[in-house]
């Protein structure tokens, strides 16, 4: 059942297509450079998630726009997980809360029992969640490996190696290694090799060297790691090893392989982001790693 109010006066609303990726870019990037005091996104990040086949802006997107101007959007980007951002400018005109009741009721409709979003600790979006009814499902942070900071090489068991995704194969069994890692903590369904390759392949800049696997004796990938280069910042998304091989320095070896690759190509920083699901903090601190910024995820139940 709708139960969507109206807008605020002056404001209407539409679906966003392909062609509005600048304009939430512009949005996201307005919030965080008042918000965190410098810009962690990039346009590529949203065209890359957006390529997912799976993903139907139509119907899981809205943008609020102010005569022809995109001042605000939000979309349902998963299982009970939703993103939105408001122009800084337009702040205080009950758009964020108009956004938030929007997401609600998409996901309502989708069947979906529940529905959140990631906001920087101490923002405007974490009081006014806070003021809607939402709850803490989980706190994350962002970690920074500075550019003043050492790259140690790491021992691997033996026979093993890490070397760039070179195949199909390579590509279909790191998803499988990727995916299934992230699922233990995680509840969702299993992203699909289609919509996964998407994200990856489909970022605009995407070049083989950023998809990076652990190779055991018999050939068989047992880890990997995906690094985007985003400006002088090598930011690693996604890092796994398969769970019959943790304890063995893999993790901490694809780090630093990942960070390497990153610097080799102009980088001068890594970072990444891990949240309290995931039990892995201790590991990024133990190789340097310092933490940048905090984020909490809210949600609601619907």
């Amino acid at each position: 059942m709708t139960t969507l109010p109206d807008l605020p006066a002056g404001l209407r609303q539409r679906p966003l297509t392909l062609d509005d990726a600048g304009a939430v870019f512009a949005i996201m990037a307005a919030e965080q450079e008042r918000i965190l005091g410098r810009v962690d996104i990039e346009e590529a990040d949203i065209v890359a998630d957006w390529a997912r086949p799976s993903h139907d802006l139509g119907t899981q997107s809205v943008g609020v726009l102010d005569g022809e101007r995109l001042v605000g959007y939000a979309e349902v980007a998963g299982p009970a997980r939703g993103d939105a951002a408001v122009d800084p400018g337009h702040h205080g005109r009950g758009i964020g809360t108009w956004l938030a009741g929007w997401m609600q009721d998409r996901a309502r409709s989708q069947g979906q029992t529940e529905i959140g979003m990631p906001v920087p600790v101490g923002s405007p979006g974490e009081a006014l969640l806070h003021d809607l009814g939402y709850h803490v499902r989980w706190n994350s942070w962002v970690l920074v490996f500075p550019e003043s900071h050492e790259l140690v090489d790491q021992p691997l068991p033996p026979g093993h190696v890490l070397r760039v995704a070179e195949s199909d194969a390579d590509r279909r069994a790191a998803h499988d290694v990727i995916e299934d890692a992230f699922l233990e903590w995680s509840v969702r369904d299993k992203q699909s090799f289609d919509d996964w390759w998407a994200q990856i392949a489909g970022r605009p800049g995407f070049e083989p060297w950023n998809l990076r696997v652990a190779v055991g004796p018999e050939g068989e990938v047992v880890g990997g790691l995906y690094v985007v280069l985003a400006g002088d910042t090598g930011f690693v998304s996604k890092v796994a090893v398969r769970r019959d091989q943790r304890g063995r320095g893999l993790a901490r070896a694809l780090l630093m392989d990942g960070f390497g690759a990153a610097r080799a190509h102009g980088a001068t920083r890594s970072e990444l982001s891990t949240d309290s699901r995931t039990g892995a903090l201790d590991l990024y601190l133990g190789i340097g790693m310092e933490i940048s910024d905090n984020w909490v995820n809210l949600g609601i139940g619907l």
